[in-house]
């Protein structure tokens, strides 16, 4: 196999990549936040049908703060990353054969292993490439050619890699 494509200069890219790459680690604080909201509310609700409740509502108010606060990092890093990484707008290339992964981008060049990579996500854009349990890089769909890309998933189908989200 041996799979070669350009990425353009696309101001967009970068922040779609780093959402991409982030988007487990911050479903957490998502799921940590409603859950802390719907307790912060549930407890406050209660609070109120209480003699004593006025005591502790300052307590369940601020869960319920708390709760959507996390549930606003996650758009508040996308927006971050989005607004930042206009200015690495660069073109650059992957090349993907039997054995590794070569990315290049503006004068970098990094390559990746296929023997270190443990899992490949699919994601509606990309296909996310973990090492460990750590989101390594990640190769869009819509840049491969139909035929490019159904080598790639037949490969890391038959690796093992490829798992459907």
């Amino acid at each position: 196999m041996h799979i070669r494509f350009d990425v353009p200069a696309d101001p967009a890219y970068p922040s779609r990549v780093a959402a991409a790459l982030t988007i487990d680690q911050l479903r957490k604080y998502l799921y940590l936040g409603a859950a802390l909201a719907a307790v912060g509310a549930a407890g406050l609700a209660v609070s109120r049908s209480l003699g004593w409740g006025d005591q502790i509502q300052p307590l369940w108010l601020t869960v319920l703060m708390g709760g959507l606060l996390a549930m606003l990092y996650w758009p508040w890093v996308r927006l971050r990353a989005r607004r930042r990484s206009s200015d690495y707008a660069v073109e650059g290339a992957y090349e993907i054969t039997d054995d590794n992964i070569l990315m290049r981008s503006g004068s970098q060049s990094s390559g990746i292993a296929w023997d270190g990579v443990d899992q490949v996500k699919a994601t509606p854009e990309f296909w996310i490439l973990y090492v460990g349990q750590m989101p390594a890089t990640v190769i869009p769909h819509r840049l491969l050619s139909a035929e490019d890309a159904e080598t790639l998933r037949a490969y890391l189908a038959e690796r093992g890699l490829l798992q459907v989200r």
